[in-house]
């Protein structure tokens, strides 16, 4: 187990905050300040049904009335939301409190997800284990353990890892636990309750409360009144997805047919990516299963073997993504190592695969038996099949000979192998390995006597690429794995876009034009048959391995053309805030069809017209957001058990109504009153289109497309949504969360662990881009003292705020004011994009660190006059502001405790800058800050030296009375002018570039090139240029630095306690005791500093 990162030894500010927090959040609740409504109707508008009747634009009224609207992808409800959720979930949260200070109307409604098989998966698992270990699992023994083992039946195959998962709750792999009723111990239930778990029912009573109750802590704007369970357990979204599923089915977005699919023999259903314990995204990869009849068997084929084929013909059965090149096969290869089987595939033909193979085969119909019938006649080690004959399909040589492979895998294909060393690096290098060395790999010379032959030919590497590629990347054996996939890559893409046929009865055409048409032409002369399996594993969360089967299903037909162009449409209109993520939504669109909508079991709402099946969990999870605009309206609760404010109970909700209310159809003519219809239209218009999504980067090859497409199909433009935001895996602690490791954090853990504020500082600091965030306990720990401080510092002010000076802003002030509004814009410009790292640094970090240097430059104890009243209560008031989407409740106390405001922090506008600041007091400020830094610097390396001989100066002693000389220049040596007037001189402004020949030769004309520090200052100068363009020659400063030294000489004198400290002008000849070589070091910005003695 990791041990814990940071141990809570001391809590008490922690508490402080955490009581703050709980008293803010109740009276946020008490208030019911995030429940949101649209406005009411305009002026002269009598009625819901007017509005619409006289043709209102509801577009005006969200001009008048702002709204925003974001949502992130409802949890699926058999765990309690861990930090990862929080991460994801804090991306809309601190959205909704920055919208809200916008002036906005902001809706963040939440439902529960409880479709597709987990939830009954888990329920029956429990079952089983309490038929194992008693109602109360006391008959569990952790000695007595034994983790299910993997057998090999006719329908069903366990994972040999039970726990293996790519994601979820709390999974069997994040806990390291076998059982479902550790994992429900795990998550806080007690032993004696967990058999309720069961019922599949319990979950949907069990967890949603928790997930509620976890965001309610960690201050979250969610309007619940808009809650909602999926599936029939809510007849009123059990209409919604009524309506949507009929209405993709009106318009042939659904189809039926056989088509391939992940499938889960166990079972007996598709296994969809929501029903997968690992290998989310996987699909089906489509092969050509070409046979080579076996003529010969080889030497070492045993007698058994023989006897048990009994005359049947055998094929030797090889996956292949490339017919076209079949004509050239040299031969076949297997692994040594691998075990293979013989397999009925009639009463007069075998296959010669792997077992992983046959068991897809049984699904898709290639074999005459039953379906998912696997029937083996003998089982076969590779090495024995070496050296037997075989008539390969298509092959110009009628004869080949089975050779050893060592990259053969029993997990890709079918273990067969057809060898093309003239297109293929892999097969081509085997084989020369093969001559080579024929006694290692126990084969005789003759075997692999074939040569290479050519198929096709490409521009780049002719018509034999295999040879080519493998001399260009000296490649030396096939073990050079690295250079061969490279290699692989680069020759089967040239083939397929650039290549043409030399051979074979499409001679001439292109290669991507005759794949299919060698393809078919195999199958109908019966030499290969049609075969997919998944791209890799994928194990339901039954612990079935999924084969992929040929199904009659019902499907969406997404990556139809039409439909496509739409949701690319839809994609180009939307902001995506990263470029990796609209890289991602395209690359799916582009691969994406048709899925399969339906299941047999589960939980989910019945198919409207087929009602023996089931609505898949991704296929009801579309177009939601649309549901919260009304489900308000519709019920009270999340199980729609009473209606709501408009009295309309569920059956009333009819696809009539439901049309007309989120589509463009009539009023309905039954059901509901036509006013309570209008409403519901209203509220909907009001609300739609969806401002932004906010997920992990996860779901974008399934949900997230998903919801591009439907949103397409079912809703015109002006209601498609407007952006979407998504983000990598959290981290903990720099490492991967994992609970049996110790490592993991549930939301609530983190909650109780630092309290909400410190916790939602730390996501805003994890990370923005679509790589993997990181959660720093530290930054947490710190962010408690922070926080705290900042509390008691705010306070402090406001008792002594009578002390405080008043009257006209200094020179300081105003420094202080323009930081602040300098800050507080970038903080807009930041929470805007959403680049909530930035926000936290200029609001936060940067802020405090403006307030910081301007309490230590203003106190008297360092020569100031004080804090200005005004600037200190604007900085309270700012601060509290700019942190209230990342910390509300440390705001809102502020707000109201130190502040004295009666209203809530969450009806707070964003703050505004006073002016647009002066460019010359910024730039003044940071040379102030910075030369302070330089002098104390520069004092430490003088104090370093130890003097002596030769040293032109007394040694310096900071310990003793001492006194500082600071040099001021008011123009550049002239070997800086004349360098920079040279390096101009040779810039091409219209491409930013520079004539590196001109320049040397300009240098040396001018007699500067052997000055040692002209190179350096010209490229100094050019790397400027390059990134900030032509304003980077102006070397001037803005300001007064000599005016500015004087204004900062008390905070120099007291700060580093000079008992004398001089501002002078570097001009002429130094008087006596003067330093002429500091003089002369100075430079416009950076002053040189003569430290000494006072004697």
């Amino acid at each position: 187990m990791t041990a814990p990162v940071v141990v809570m030894e001391k809590t008490d500010k922690r508490d402080f905050l955490t009581a703050i927090e709980a008293k803010v959040q109740t009276s946020w609740q008490s208030a019911h300040l995030f429940e949101v409504d649209p406005p009411c109707l305009p002026e002269n508008v009598k009625s819901y049904t007017d509005f619409f009747a006289t043709n209102q634009s509801m577009a005006d009224v969200q001009a008048k009335h702002p709204k925003w609207f974001g949502t992130f992808p409802y949890a699926y409800m058999n765990g309690a939301f861990h930090l990862g959720h929080a991460f994801t979930i804090s991306k809309i949260e601190f959205a909704a409190g920055f919208e809200r200070m916008r002036g906005k109307r902001v809706l963040f409604p939440l439902g529960y997800h409880v479709t597709g098989m987990p939830i009954k998966t888990s329920a029956d698992k429990l079952v089983r284990e309490m038929e194992m270990f008693g109602d109360d699992f006391s008959g569990y023994s952790e000695d007595a353990e034994v983790a299910p083992t993997a057998t090999v039946a006719v329908k069903s195959l366990e994972s040999i890892d039970p726990s293996k998962a790519k994601k979820g709750k709390l999974n069997a792999k994040s806990t390291g636990l076998t059982y479902q009723f550790q994992i429900l111990e795990l998550l806080g239930v007690p032993r004696d309750e967990i058999k309720q778990f069961a019922d599949s029912q319990h979950w949907l009573h069990y967890f949603p409360p928790i997930a509620k109750h976890d965001l309610d802590g960690l201050g979250a704007r969610i309007d619940w009144r808009r809650q909602f369970l999926t599936t029939n357990a809510n007849p009123y979204y059990d209409s919604f997805v009524r309506w949507q599923m009929n209405k993709l089915h009106q318009q042939g977005k659904i189809k039926f047919g056989k088509r391939y699919t992940i499938y889960s023999p166990k079972d007996g259903q598709p296994c969809m990516d929501h029903d997968r314990s690992s290998g989310e995204a996987v699909n089906p990869q489509e092969y050509t299963a070409v046979k080579m009849q076996v003529l010969e068997w080889g030497p070492s084929m045993p007698g058994e073997v023989l006897q048990a084929i009994g005359g049947r013909t055998v094929q030797m059965v090889a996956a292949t993504l490339r017919p076209e090149t079949m004509y050239g096969q040299t031969n076949c290869f297997v692994g040594p190592t691998l075990e293979y089987g013989l397999y009925e595939a009639s009463d007069t033909e075998l296959f010669l695969i792997t077992e992983r193979s046959a068991r897809n085969m049984a699904f898709q119909g290639t074999f005459d038996r039953p379906r998912g019938v696997v029937e083996k006649v003998a089982s076969i080690k590779g090495a024995d099949i070496i050296g037997t004959k075989v008539r390969p399909a298509f092959g110009l040589v009628t004869e080949v000979f089975v050779l050893p492979m060592e990259g053969v895998l029993a997990t890709k294909g079918t273990g067969v192998v057809t060898s093309v060393p003239s297109d293929s690096p892999d097969d081509y290098r085997t084989l020369m390995d093969l001559r080579k060395k024929p006694e290692m790999y126990k084969i005789r010379p003759e075997w692999a006597a074939v040569n290479p032959i050519p198929v096709l030919s490409t521009p780049k590497y002719g018509d034999m690429a295999a040879e080519t590629l493998c001399t260009q990347f000296k490649i030396q054996s096939q073990r050079d794995v690295k250079q061969l996939a490279e290699a692989k890559d680069l020759a089967y893409k040239e083939g397929f876009y650039n290549g043409t046929m030399t051979i074979g009865d499409f001679k001439g055409l292109a290669v991507a034009e005759a794949k299919p048409k060698v393809r078919q032409q195999m199958i109908d002369q019966q030499l290969a048959v049609a075969y997919a399996e998944p791209e890799s594993e994928v194990i339901s969360r039954s612990a079935d391995v999924c084969v992929v089967a040929l199904a009659d299903q019902w499907y969406l037909d997404y990556g139809e053309e039409e439909w496509k162009a739409a949701a690319k449409n839809l994609l180009a209109r939307m902001n995506t805030y990263l470029p990796e993520t609209r890289n991602a939504f395209e690359a799916v669109l582009d691969w994406l069809n048709q899925w399969a909508c339906a299941r047999s079991h589960g939980l989910g709402s019945k198919l409207p017209w087929d009602p023996q099946f089931l609505v898949e969990s991704l296929s009801d999870s579309t177009i939601y957001m649309s549901y919260y605009t009304v489900a308000n309206l519709l019920h009270k609760d999340m199980w729609g058990a009473e209606p709501g404010e408009l009295g309309i109970t569920a059956d009333q909700m009819t696809d009539e109504v439901w049309e007309y209310v989120l589509g463009s159809a009539a009023p309905p003519s039954t059901g509901i009153s036509p006013e309570s219809a209008a409403q519901l239209k209203y509220h909907f218009q009001y609300f739609y289109p969806l401002d932004v999504r906010s997920s992990g980067k996860d779901l974008i090859p399934n949900h997230l497309t998903f919801w591009v497409y439907v949103h397409a199909a079912l809703f015109p433009e002006h209601h498609w949504p407007r952006a979407v935001r998504t983000n990598g895996h959290l981290l903990l602690n720099g490492k991967k969360m994992s609970k049996s490791t110790g490592n993991f954090l549930t939301m609530n853990d983190a909650t109780k662990k630092y309290g909400a504020d410190a916790m939602r500082l730390t996501l805003a600091d994890a990370g923005d881009d679509i790589s993997d965030a990181n959660f720093e306990e530290t930054v947490a720990n710190a962010a408690i003292l922070r926080l705290h401080t900042a509390v008691l510092w705010a306070e402090e002010m406001k008792n002594v705020s009578s002390t405080l000076r008043q009257g006209e802003l200094n020179e300081f002030d105003r420094g202080f004011q323009a930081e602040m509004d300098t800050l507080t814009r970038g903080a807009y410009d930041a929470y805007e994009k959403m680049e909530y790292k930035t926000a936290l640094k200029l609001g936060l970090y940067d802020y405090e660190n403006a307030r910081n240097w301007y309490r230590t430059v203003s106190s008297p104890d360092n020569g100031g006059s004080g804090m200005h009243r005004d600037l200190v209560f604007a900085f309270i008031r700012n601060n509290a502001l700019l942190l209230a989407p990342f910390t509300p409740h440390f705001s809102e106390h502020i707000w109201q405790t130190v502040l004295g405001e009666s209203s809530s922090v969450q009806t707070a506008p964003f703050p505004k800058p006073t002016s647009n600041p002066d460019k010359s007091t910024l730039q003044q400020l940071d040379y102030m800050r910075g030369v302070v830094d330089s002098i104390r610097s520069a004092e430490a390396l003088v104090a370093r030296r130890k003097g002596g001989k030769g040293k032109s100066e007394a040694p310096y002693d900071p310990s003793r009375p001492k006194c500082a000389r600071i040099y001021v220049a008011s123009d550049f040596p002239t070997w800086q002018k004349d360098g920079l007037a040279i390096v101009r001189g040779c810039w091409n402004a219209s491409n930013n570039e520079f004539d590196e020949g001109k320049m040397k030769a300009d240098l040396a004309g001018a007699g500067l090139i052997k000055d040692k520090r002209i190179m350096p200052f010209c490229q100094g100068i050019k790397r400027k240029v390059l990134a900030d363009g032509e304003a980077a020659f102006d070397r001037s400063l803005p300001f007064s630095e000599i005016n500015a030294l004087i204004l900062l000489k008390p905070y120099i004198q007291a700060s580093l306690k000079f008992q004398q400290c001089e501002i002078v002008e570097a001009q002429g000849e130094m008087t006596d005791g003067w330093s002429q070589e500091r003089a002369d070091s100075s430079e416009p910005g950076t002053p040189a500093i003569q430290f000494w003695n006072q004697q």
